[in-house]
């Protein structure tokens, strides 16, 4: 069998390419709102973080209790998420918390959406730590109070810094969507195993042909994004 011939009964018979794209477009998808909910939760968690570390010895009372209380739930999240591999958490999502659910796509989400939420919160919260306290001072002499400060002084601030690293973290995330392969969503990489197997008796060297261009996929989706992150973080370094 020629190339030519091999290409056409890899991609085009059957309208196999349209799968392929069909499956790119699930990665994406999961992509897109796992990221938007651990930018999200992230940013909460890194609000409450940061609170706490910012006013613990000023606080009195149930406000002081009420951030405390939310600081430990959310050290404990930040240190079992981050202490466990993706993939397990996952299989977590997937057969006990949501195993009533038919919707592996949403399974999917929130599995890599809590994951990312962990180290967006990281990230943030360092961001705000490292704006100088006498932004906070200025917000004070301007008669605002502790969240009137983070809402208009603090967070538009950090917010600039965390976008760059949001776009790094979304190719990170279309990277990682490849295991939800192993929950059974039909995603490009799952795509590509049932071609696979369709063709182990007619083209025996179909993985080699299918895997390269799964490869050249990701990397068409993923370098564009990477090379955004890098301008944005130059130009707003500079």
């Amino acid at each position: 069998m020629s190339l030519k011939e091999k290409f056409i009964f890899n991609f085009i018979d059957d309208g196999r390419w349209h799968y392929i794209v069909d499956g790119l477009k699930v990665t994406l998808e999961v992509t897109f709102f796992a990221v938007l909910l651990g930018i999200a939760l992230g940013v909460i968690i890194a609000i409450v973080r940061s609170t706490y570390d910012k006013n613990k010895s000023s606080m009195r009372g149930f406000s002081k209790f009420i951030v405390v209380l939310l600081n430990f739930i959310c050290k404990i999240y930040l240190t079992v998420i981050r202490g466990t591999p993706v993939v397990v958490q996952l299989m977590i999502m997937y057969f006990i918390v949501l195993v009533s659910s038919n919707n592996k796509v949403l399974v999917a989400v929130l599995a890599f959406g809590f994951n990312s939420a962990a180290y967006v919160a990281e990230i943030f919260r360092s961001g705000i730590m490292s704006i100088d306290e006498g932004q906070f001072e200025a917000g004070r002499s301007l008669g605002f109070n502790y969240v009137q400060t983070m809402r208009y002084i603090i967070i538009p601030q950090t917010l600039r810094r965390l976008i760059p690293l949001s776009i790094n973290l979304a190719t990170r995330m279309i990277k990682t969507t490849s295991l939800i392969v192993m929950i059974g969503v039909v995603e490009v990489l799952k795509v590509g195993q049932q071609i696979i197997e369709a063709n182990r008796y007619t083209v025996p060297d179909s993985a080699l042909w299918i895997y390269v261009t799964i490869f050249f996929m990701y990397f068409l989706v993923c370098w564009p994004v990477s090379m955004l992150a890098g301008r944005l973080e130059k130009k707003w370094k500079n």
